[in-house]
């Protein structure tokens, strides 16, 4: 059954980041057609990331209230449909709608908030290396769709590729639907209970603690370092001179590699502790963006590997860490809505982060102030990790419960 629930959370994760993802290949399509400029464009990214941090709470309370077949429901009718009207959108507020508010919604409410509640309820001991087998879907998502994208606009322009994934996804709702819900939700802790599980520290309780704040500004630094980059990394490379069809791949690559990392990370911070994983997890975040960087000097296949190898495998290492640490310190009933809350700070450095990357290539004319600040904010990520102490945080042995 723990299986189960993990296969589950892996592949609704990878639909989640997948779909969110696939923006960075449509991007250069629909700036040819309409016009628009950098800085225009990622704006509707922004919104993306915003409602999908700001409907983290909400999604968090529906899982606690609802639970999740409801949740998974509406979160990929939303999705679906948001893609499917995406494709008749001609007006700037129509892709704000579409991408923006029905796609954040859809792909907060069927990615990791639903998925950090149920696993807690299954892994104890190892629930680090569980967090991230579920959040190597992550990079699953985005080395399956973005190269899929690709070649649905290659074929039929990016239109009717919108129109085939949010039908697609749509498709996807009856299946969830009959999943056997009632034991899925349950979990080990529930049986270990038997009344129930305990509560969590309620909403109030937790914003008013340090652990909670911390754990938010990771999330937030660290999405804007990465998101700064991620999003424009296939225009950049497209505009460097490698082809579209390589340049999405090479993204989809970074998505490949980030399911090592995660594993490697949750593993590892299960065996070292938080603080030296997440520091090797930023430096090679480090070394990428510098490859990158590196790349406008000369486009050569060993730069393009090191910023494929290095990036990727830090993307989305942290979030296995703060799904573990929030799991740790929130556990109970209502940690749907705590760590919902907490990954409103994701969703708002990735909309800093997009926002910012499109402003200052339009403001410089170039990428490199952009890669200078991405930096920056890697480096007070490091900074958090070193002089927070509740980010050192782990469940012990001795709470491990048999299957």
């Amino acid at each position: 059954a723990a299986l189960g629930v993990l296969v589950l959370c892996f592949l609704m994760n990878a639909l989640a980041r997948g779909m969110g993802e696939t923006f960075a290949v449509f991007l250069l399509p629909i700036g040819h057609e309409t016009g628009w400029e950098r800085g225009t464009l990622t704006s509707i990214y922004s919104i993306f990331m915003a409602v999908n941090g700001l409907s983290s709470p909400f999604v968090g309370m529906m899982f606690d209230r609802l639970g999740p077949r409801a949740l998974y429901i509406c979160g990929l009718s939303s999705m679906g449909l948001g893609y499917a009207f995406a494709s008749h959108a001609t007006e700037l507020w129509q892709l704000y709608i579409c991408l923006g508010v029905m796609t954040g919604f859809g792909v907060a409410s069927v990615g990791m908030i639903p998925a950090s509640a149920l696993v807690a309820r299954w892994f104890d001991r190892n629930l680090a290396t569980a967090m991230a087998v579920v959040s190597a879907g992550l990079g699953t998502g985005t080395l399956a769709l973005a190269p899929l994208s690709q070649v649905l606009i290659d074929g039929q322009g990016w239109r009717d590729g919108y129109l085939w994934l949010g039908g697609a996804v749509l498709v996807l709702v009856l299946p969830v639907a009959v999943l056997p819900w009632t034991a899925i939700r349950k979990g080990r802790i529930e049986r270990r209970y038997g009344l129930g599980m305990p509560e969590a520290p309620v909403l109030g309780s937790a914003i008013r603690s340090r652990a909670f704040w911390a754990l938010f500004f990771v999330f937030f630094v660290t999405a804007v370092g990465v998101f700064a980059i991620s999003l424009q990394s296939v225009a950049y490379l497209v505009e460097q001179g490698m082809p579209p069809i390589e340049a999405a791949s090479a993204f989809g690559f970074t998505g490949m590699l980030s399911i090592v990392g995660m594993l490697v990370t949750g593993t590892a911070a299960d065996r070292f502790g938080n603080r030296i994983t997440a520091t090797l997890s930023y430096m090679c975040t480090l070394i990428g963006i510098g490859a990158l960087f590196l790349i406008q000097a000369h486009l050569s296949f060993l730069f393009v590997a090191v910023f494929v190898l290095f990036f990727g495998l830090s993307m989305g290492a942290r979030g296995p860490i703060v799904a573990t640490v929030s799991a740790t310190l929130f556990s109970g009933r209502g940690l749907g809505t705590i760590y919902g809350t907490i990954t409103t700070g994701q969703g708002l450095g990735a909309a800093v982060g997009s926002w910012l990357a499109g402003f200052l290539h339009d403001a410089t004319g170039g990428y490199d102030v952009g890669f200078l600040v991405s930096s920056g904010f890697i480096l007070i990520g490091i900074t958090l990790f070193w002089t927070v102490p509740e980010l050192k945080a782990r469940r012990t042995p001795s709470t491990e419960t048999s299957s």
